[in-house]
């Protein structure tokens, strides 16, 4: 569960291998990955190294201490991000667009409630994304967006 009053951006920067902040803290800079040469003969590649060992299992046990809801929210919000990416490009990959939002769909939709508290955000969410969608693709078509038959049109 998040803690009172914090929100998933508040809480994700923590579950970073290493408790880095994004991909490119300093646990992940090139300096730190071993070199790999050509002489193999004396390689033993049946087990990592013992720090990786350490390093893995401390992830897992980082990992299995998130809610599963807190790590489907934050896998949700990486799909509605890259629907996004999408969308912003020029001319928008409306293929790749439509299918990162389906899957935020399947997530959201069948998930439903589980979700936690975040769900009713994630609810929002993709309906803004779908939203955004169809403003894209029928200003690209050349078209305006047309309101929804259900709901009357803005004053």
């Amino acid at each position: 569960m998040l803690g009172p009053g914090r929100t998933m951006a508040e809480e994700a920067p923590r579950w970073w291998p290493g408790g880095g902040t994004s991909p490119t803290s300093p646990q992940l800079s090139a300096d730190r990955v071993p070199k790999v040469s050509d002489d193999h003969t004396n390689a033993d590649i049946s087990s990592p190294a013992p720090h990786a060992e350490a390093i893995i299992d401390e992830t897992r046990r980082r990992v299995a201490e998130v809610p599963a809801e807190v790590v489907v929210t934050n896998h949700v919000m990486g799909l509605y991000e890259l629907a996004a990416i999408h969308l912003g490009t020029t001319p928008p990959d409306l293929t790749q667009a439509a299918l990162a939002i389906d899957a935020v769909a399947c997530l959201v939709e069948g998930l439903d409630d589980r979700l936690g508290i975040e769900a009713p955000t994630m609810r929002d969410a993709l309906a803004n994304i779908r939203l955004a969608f169809v403003q894209i693709k029928s200003a690209h078509a050349g078209q305006a967006p047309q309101p929804p038959a259900n709901r009357p049109e803005p004053a």
